[in-house]
């Protein structure tokens, strides 16, 4: 339940580490499947359950959105994943009576369920902020508005070349995919032994 819970939050979080779109970039609530990046080599459009069609146009929006949150927030999940694993941490102690170099020491979900329920609320507490910050920002992307974007720092792609954004904005969503993937395995790997074998025997799973 602790896990679900987790990765639950986390989902929520993503648009708060996402690049920022800006007016150009709005979602073109007529856009077709093949157009939206993302349609890339070797498999290009990839719905074999025929997902895009489901509902409306601004349905489409929804899920290209939750697509880039669930990509993002895996992409920081794996990244954070192999850095727990890894042994980096902090300098110091996260509270009075744990540290960051005790929790380096464990698994990273182990780590996680090691942190003060004070600790946990105020990370639940900074995603639910960034989430209905980036949903309640001008015109919701659902009704033609911009892509959930960055809460702090701003980054502002404005000025970039269109073709140089579009590979941009493939190139996030294939890495996202993966990262998705791996952070399942690694999840997986974790609470079911033997389940991914290119892990087993692995101590941080």
């Amino acid at each position: 339940m602790k896990i679900a819970t987790l990765f639950l939050a986390l989902a929520s979080s993503a648009a708060a580490f996402a690049p920022s779109q800006q007016a150009r970039n709005n979602f073109a609530l007529n856009m077709k499947v093949d157009e939206m990046p993302g349609a890339t080599a070797p498999l290009g459009k990839f719905d074999p359950l025929n997902l895009a069609t489901l509902g409306s146009e601004s349905t489409l929006a929804w899920f290209r959105a939750a697509e880039l949150k669930h990509s993002r927030v895996a992409m920081l999940a794996t990244t954070g994943y192999l850095v727990q694993a890894a042994g980096i941490h902090f300098p110091g102690m996260l509270s009075s009576d744990v540290s960051f170099e005790s929790l380096s020491a464990m698994k990273p979900l182990d780590a996680w369920d090691a942190v003060p329920e004070g600790g946990k609320n105020q990370i639940y507490f900074t995603i639910f902020l960034a989430e209905f910050i980036t949903e309640c920002k001008g015109t919701h992307y659902t009704k033609g508005g911009p892509l959930p974007t960055i809460v702090f720092p701003p980054i502002d792609f404005s000025t970039v070349n269109p073709e140089q954004l579009k590979t941009r904005q493939n190139r996030e969503l294939n890495n996202g995919r993966l990262a998705m993937i791996a952070i399942m395995s690694f999840v997986a790997a974790a609470n079911i032994p033997g389940s991914v074998p290119a892990l087993a025997g692995n101590p941080m799973f």
